[in-house]
């Protein structure tokens, strides 16, 4: 597979487990990065080629994506690296795919859907934990109710970060939260509802928060009304709605720097044994207009083992032409069980356990 798949942003937490991961399925995909010493380290120790570049230069950029059959970015946040390499890839013909969950980014992305088809390229991303479990779940859920209006997602098990998982944590922290209603996306305040939720170990509190699936479920199922939660301590709602006013200080780049600075420092990402103990859990549910309501669940392992699994399975798909021009989310190429065929992963119907309670703060 050398000089068919490049892995920019190879040398960060989930870019080093998504290289590893690849050449432990016997893939040689070319590593990339912007900081020589380290993507030449990695590149050596994997005996992978690589390439160092920026994305500063669009012409640059343009150039080496061009050797590519398809690019994997692995470099947040993503806010940052999408758009430089997505559109770089668009000019030369050379797929796209990343491991993103971040509204923006994928707005974004979908906006460029025509472009990709004239051109014959495929735009995927979100082939990391966020979006491929939950975009699978929001798939079936939707083949099991097709009248279905409102949908909603929740994410339980989220415990330990990367250093970018924490840096696109820090950028939402100035910015409210989000639902799509009526098919567009709203901004909503933080926690701005709290649902008490099953995830197949009783009852727990669980607040809206900004994921992807705001964005890519709608491409996924056509449901035009959507809200993504996570869940949180019992006291954790109560101060978010408390700290709402602070939100444009902590934006403000001093701020920002600072935290940044910090993550840097202090955060590595979770051991091997760590993630060996982790275990994710996803709940949805969707509802037609005449009350009809159907739920599921899905148990998976650490998000970062699943992202790499996944990242590396999408990937090779696209660079074997299996997948269609055009953006793409995880299930509108792959199908809604394209979930369940990695080791690990589970998925129950719960229609019994769905809600518990729900408050709403407007």
């Amino acid at each position: 597979m050398t000089d068919e798949l490049l892995v920019y942003g190879s040398y960060g937490y989930t870019g080093a487990l998504v290289a590893q991961t690849a050449v432990d399925e016997g893939l040689s995909p070319v590593l990339a990065g912007r900081t020589a010493e380290k993507v030449e380290r990695q590149a050596t120790d994997l005996g992978l080629d690589h390439r160092v570049f920026s994305l500063q230069h669009p012409e640059v950029v343009e150039r080496q994506v061009g050797e590519f059959s398809a690019v994997l970015n692995c470099a947040g946040p993503f806010s940052k690296t999408a758009r430089p390499l997505y559109s770089a890839c668009l000019n030369a013909g050379t797929d796209y795919l990343d491991i993103t969950g971040e509204i923006d980014v994928l707005e974004a992305i979908a906006g460029r859907d025509r472009e990709a088809e004239a051109s014959d390229v495929t735009l995927l991303p979100a082939v990391g934990f966020d979006v491929v479990p939950t975009d699978c779940l929001a798939a079936y859920l939707h083949t099991e109710l097709e009248s279905a209006t409102h949908l909603a997602l929740a994410i339980d098990g989220l415990g330990t970060f990367s250093p970018g998982t924490a840096k696109s944590i820090v950028e939402g922290l100035s910015t409210p939260g989000a639902v799509r209603q009526d098919g567009q996306i709203r901004s909503v305040p933080a926690a701005w509802k709290t649902r008490r939720l099953d995830f197949g170990q009783g009852p727990k509190p669980a607040v809206t928060i900004p994921w992807g699936d705001v964005s890519s479920a709608f491409y996924t199922t056509g449901i035009p009304d959507i809200e993504t939660y996570a869940t949180v301590p019992e006291y954790a709602a109560t101060v978010m709605r408390k700290t709402r006013p602070i939100a444009p200080l902590v934006g403000s780049t001093p701020v920002q720097s600072a935290l940044k600075a910090a993550i840097d420092a202090l955060v590595s990402g979770p051991t091997a044994e760590e993630r060996a103990q982790s275990v994710s859990r996803v709940w949805g549910e969707v509802e037609d207009d005449e009350g009809n309501r159907f739920a599921a669940r899905l148990r998976t392992p650490d998000t970062y083992d699943l992202t790499a699994q996944t990242a590396v399975e999408s990937a090779r798909r696209v660079v074997a032409g299996e997948v269609g021009s055009g953006f793409q989310t995880p299930a509108s190429a792959f199908g809604p069980d394209y979930v369940l065929e990695f080791d690990g992963v589970e998925r129950e119907d719960a229609s019994e356990f769905s809600e518990v309670g729900m408050s709403v703060e407007e």
